[in-house]
């Protein structure tokens, strides 16, 4: 049965969740009488973790509001830098964006990855039992109750994927201080310490190295270095924050 019409209006940071003719102007939206209004935006395909207000006639109601006939509601996104209640700020990452999650851990942020598809249900009773936010590009995994905190990564492409993470979190930079494999914690090591872990010619061309304290995974400047400096110097220029320390 028809329940009573609401006029919403979609700000546009949000229109690629929906449908073309919501993203201009008040649109009407027949809901069901019952149901909460935070359930009418997200059947309209907007997950609730990219929502920062619902404004009813000028007022803030909470997503457990229920819709009335002929209000009118503003849909907001989430204002950025965006705060998330208690500490540290850690990350869990689906299967999909294993490049970011290896990024974030090269810059000393604590994410949280697997490589293997585990399941939705088993992503977001992590986030829930270490409180972590969950980050993906899968609507309907942000749509699950267990969540404690999540975030849409709107773009496929590491560079973005990357920004767009530190810009809203604003999580501190600790670069060269977490295992990119793991996301354990590094060491200094002496070499020969890692002496065992090293082939030949390591051994023969480099001298400073660190070790994970998880995984004993073994670090030095390698072919790939210029590369990974290049990601870290102009993530801390562009999102400063940050306590670097080299390899």
């Amino acid at each position: 049965m028809n329940g009573p019409e609401i006029h919403l209006s979609i700000a546009p940071e949000l229109h690629l969740f929906v449908a073309a003719e919501r993203r201009g102007g008040r649109t009407p939206l027949t809901t069901d009488g019952a149901s909460t209004l935070g359930h009418a935006v997200e059947s309209l395909g907007i997950p609730l973790t990219e929502v920062g207000q619902l404004v009813v006639d000028g007022r803030e109601v909470p997503f457990s509001h229920i819709p009335a006939a002929g209000e009118s509601v503003d849909v907001r996104p989430k204002e950025r830098p965006q705060k998330v209640p208690g500490a540290p700020l850690r990350f869990l990452l689906d299967v999909h964006l294993g490049t970011l999650a290896r990024r974030l851990r090269l810059l000393g942020v604590d994410a949280a990855y697997f490589s293997e598809d585990v399941g939705d249900a088993a992503l977001a009773a992590y986030s829930a039992r270490d409180r972590r936010v969950l980050l993906s590009r899968d609507r309907g995994l942000l749509r699950r109750r267990e969540l404690w905190a999540g975030a849409y990564i709107y773009s496929d492409r590491p560079d973005d994927q990357l920004a767009d993470v530190l810009g809203r979190f604003t999580p501190p930079l600790a670069p060269w201080t977490r295992c990119t494999a793991c996301n354990g914690d590094l060491k200094d090591a002496t070499k020969e310490a890692v002496s065992a872990f090293l082939e030949g010619g390591t051994q023969r061309s480099y001298d400073v190295f660190a070790q994970c304290t998880a995984c004993d995974r073994v670090y030095w400047r390698g072919a790939h270095h210029a590369h990974l400096e290049k990601i870290v110097e102009d993530a801390v220029s562009a999102f400063g924050n940050a306590t670097s320390q080299a390899r």
